[in-house]
């Protein structure tokens, strides 16, 4: 979206550095080989994009912090879910927005979700940095907001996560991580911060306490860096584990498990503004759209867009029980813009905004960002087979 830059690096580009850019990013995170799409290129924000996505997440941020959002998000929490010791406010909020255009033919980022759950935060700097290393993207350029460095990055993850804690007393939780799409994350996070990655299912309790085994030795577990997707824990029923999520345990947690179904798909129709499509709860409609071309059917508790429907019918809604009803949501449809021009079809873009919250903040903090590349109809890996410049990326702003 700086066309001269967009220019210059479409005509340097040679696929050797690309596969050498890979390479290069196995060498650091152990040999552990990414196991998502990477595209092939970055993108350049103007600084009309940048100040309208950063305008976006403080309007939106503005409206997670109110009593009322507060109040109506305890709804997401169905029964039985709900975590004890939950925290005043989420550790970690992204937010994704679709690059489209507005009436006036202006570029302009449109809500599609926002997740109160960790991101590839680790990982993502070094693929800001990878492509700094193997391709011309101007010194001036940053990945990073509010003045970062890579040193300053760290750091404030650093008094996130690990906190007053000894880095061996925290670990990152998931289900089976080094199966997991991310684990390439979870490598870079224990390289940057010295925290291991342990699987549920590995936990030992004792009372209150809990551990995990290291070189044969039982260590305490002080903080939990929670990772764990809840629609997959529940899918998992062949997972013999003592940990439970209801239980309540003598650890602190970096990300509350509560705050990933209150601040989820379940959060749309809670948010009114420009940068927000508009959405409804199924069971509160009074009457069910005549262009449905226009919305987007949604599941609000499923993951990586499973069951969405971006072509329902009146048949498709008047099928859905009117006991579940209030597990959907209708959104308006967004046009993603293909924006970004590569060596064949031009890519349309989304971008996640990636946020934290330390305790001793009123407000997220912006950080960093990710980039998801496609050319299909939707953004994910299994509607871009056999494409190319497409994928999981990086966004550069202009330094301020």
């Amino acid at each position: 979206m700086i066309p001269e830059l967009r220019q210059t690096f479409n005509q340097a580009f040679i696929h050797e550095n690309y596969e050498a850019m890979l390479d290069w990013i196995t060498s650091q995170c152990e040999g552990y080989s990414v196991t998502f799409r990477v595209a092939e290129t970055p993108v350049f924000f103007d600084n009309d994009l940048r100040d309208k996505l950063i305008e976006a997440c403080e309007e939106i941020t503005g409206i997670l912090r109110t009593p009322e959002f507060l109040e109506k998000s305890k709804s997401a929490l169905l029964p039985g879910q709900a975590v004890p010791n939950e925290t005043p406010h989420t550790h970690f909020l992204v937010v994704d927005f679709g690059i489209c255009r507005d009436d006036n033919g202006e570029l302009i980022p449109q809500l599609v979700e926002i997740q109160g759950f960790p991101s590839l935060y680790c990982y993502q700097m070094l693929l800001g940095n990878a492509f700094l290393r193997f391709f011309p993207v101007p010194s001036d350029l940053t990945t990073y907001f509010n003045g970062l460095e890579d040193a300053t990055y760290i750091e404030m993850l650093r008094h996130l996560i690990v906190g007053d804690c000894h880095p061996e007393n925290v670990i990152l939780l998931e289900i089976e991580p080094m199966k997991q799409n991310t684990a390439v994350d979870f490598v870079v996070t224990k390289k940057y911060l010295g925290i291991e990655y342990v699987c549920i299912s590995d936990l030992i309790i004792s009372g209150r306490d809990v551990f995990y085994e290291k070189d044969g030795r039982k260590i305490q577990v002080h903080r939990i860096y929670n990772r764990i997707i809840f629609d997959e824990l529940e899918k998992r029923t062949d997972l013999v584990r003592e940990f439970d999520f209801s239980h309540e345990y003598n650890v602190q947690w970096v990300g509350h498990p509560n705050w990933f179904f209150r601040i989820s798909k379940h959060s749309l129709p809670l948010l009114h503004s420009r940068f927000v499509p508009a959405s409804f709860y199924l069971n509160e409609l009074e009457q069910i759209p005549t262009d449905l071309d226009n919305y987007v059917l949604k599941p609000l508790f499923s993951f990586a867009g499973s069951g969405v429907n971006v072509h329902p019918t009146e048949a498709d809604i008047e099928a859905i029980p009117a006991h579940e009803r209030h597990l959907f949501i209708l959104q308006r449809k967004m046009r993603y813009e293909p924006v970004i021009e590569t060596l064949n079809e031009p890519a349309k873009c989304e971008v996640r905004m990636m946020m934290i919250w330390p305790d001793d903040k009123e407000k997220p903090i912006l950080i960093n960002n990710l980039i998801r590349l496609s050319k299909a109809e939707l953004v994910g890996v299994r509607y871009n087979k056999d494409k190319d410049w497409v994928g999981s990326s990086a966004g550069f702003f202009r330094k301020v």
